[in-house]
């Protein structure tokens, strides 16, 4: 796969005693197998050592990234204060984890790289720290300065993409978090979004409901006729194509999937488990309407097995592929700002 404009991809490593450096590595070390661009690491290159032992090219410059990648996986370091041991995760090493973020996410916002696609972390050993946001995706939308109603977590696999409207709250929660506005503004995330990273130029949406049945017409609940359908009607009358709301126990078999580009649920399970049903080891997370390509492996630290040389990279690899075409879709639309993408005529 050729780079984006000859610019590399950024991957951080995540948590240095996950398995983020171990997948970083193994996916250069494939690299031809899952035809990946030219991508630099970043973080810390101890963290690399203590799980593998092929050739590591510390840079100081990112023209230098592109020229090493055929023959060593070219670094950006960031140290952290001590060595983590995989699968023992530390304070210091969240803070390496953050700082690679911080890093990543900036290159990407001035340029330097054309995506960045971020290694797993430990949401507990982030905290520990002082981190605030729920997770990354958070992070970077407020880094990119977006809000987080006009942001959307996809998550995306070879048959299947779905978008959650709630994502880290309690089920219990979820009815009460549902807003016409919330609906209408993830699903224009999400139909921007395919347009922008994928290149569809006339998306169609399925809309899940929130209830057994979708509903059954309010006999099992009013969410769908209150919320969800207002939200549906408001999008068509934009010229978007939508669908729904369906029941969630129907929508995803394959003969479904073939009426729709991307899923949008109305709860985290309701969405992550069909596509990890699917595609457990392919799953991407895809940051929709950002300014940047951010993407990410779905799945986490994986601390249990961190170091034994069980992790497959395959979710890390599918990150960087999904990431590398997203900026050439972006490239080839010159890459015009999220909030000039309207609805179709």
């Amino acid at each position: 796969m050729a780079p984006v404009a000859d610019l590399p991809l950024g991957v951080t490593l995540g948590d240095p005693a996950g398995i983020g450096p171990e997948i970083v590595a193994r996916c250069w070390q494939q690299r031809t197998a899952f035809d990946l661009p030219p991508f630099v690491a970043i973080g810390d290159p101890a963290a690399l050592a203590a799980v593998w032992d092929g050739p590591v090219a510390p840079i100081d410059e990112l023209s230098q990234a592109v020229e090493q990648f055929a023959t060593a996986l070219p670094v950006i370091p960031i140290r952290a204060e001590r060595a983590d041991t995989p699968g023992r995760p530390s304070p210091a090493g969240a803070r390496c984890a953050l700082q690679a973020l911080e890093m990543g996410v900036g290159l990407a916002r001035t340029g330097s790289i054309a995506a960045v696609v971020t290694g797993p972390v430990s949401k507990a050993q982030l905290y520990a720290i002082g981190f605030s946001h729920p997770g990354q995706t958070e992070f970077v939308a407020e880094r990119c300065g977006v809000a987080k109603a006009n942001v959307a977590m996809m998550l995306a696999g070879p048959t299947l993409r779905c978008v959650p409207v709630t994502t880290h709250v309690p089920l219990a929660a979820a009815p009460a978090a549902l807003s016409v506005d919330l609906v209408a503004a993830r699903a224009r995330a999400t139909l921007r979004g395919l347009i922008r990273n994928f290149g569809i130029e006339r998306p169609r949406l399925a809309v899940s409901g929130l209830n057994p049945h979708a509903g059954e017409d309010g006999a099992l609940g009013r969410e769908e006729i209150d919320v969800i359908v207002p939200a549906i009607e408001r999008l068509c009358e934009e010229g978007w194509d939508v669908i729904g709301p369906l029941p969630a126990d129907t929508m995803f078999h394959e003969r479904a999937r073939a009426r729709y580009d991307a899923a949008l649920c109305m709860y985290h399970d309701q969405a992550l488990i069909p596509l990890k049903a699917l595609h457990f080891d392919e799953g991407v997370n895809i940051t929709l309407g950002l300014p940047i390509v951010r993407t990410a492996p779905d799945h986490g630290t994986a601390f249990d097995i961190a170091g034994t040389g069980s992790a497959t990279p395959d979710a890390m690899a599918a990150a960087i592929r999904t990431a590398a075409t997203a900026a050439r879709h972006r490239r080839a639309q010159g890459d015009p700002p999220v909030q000039s993408i309207s609805a179709p005529a």
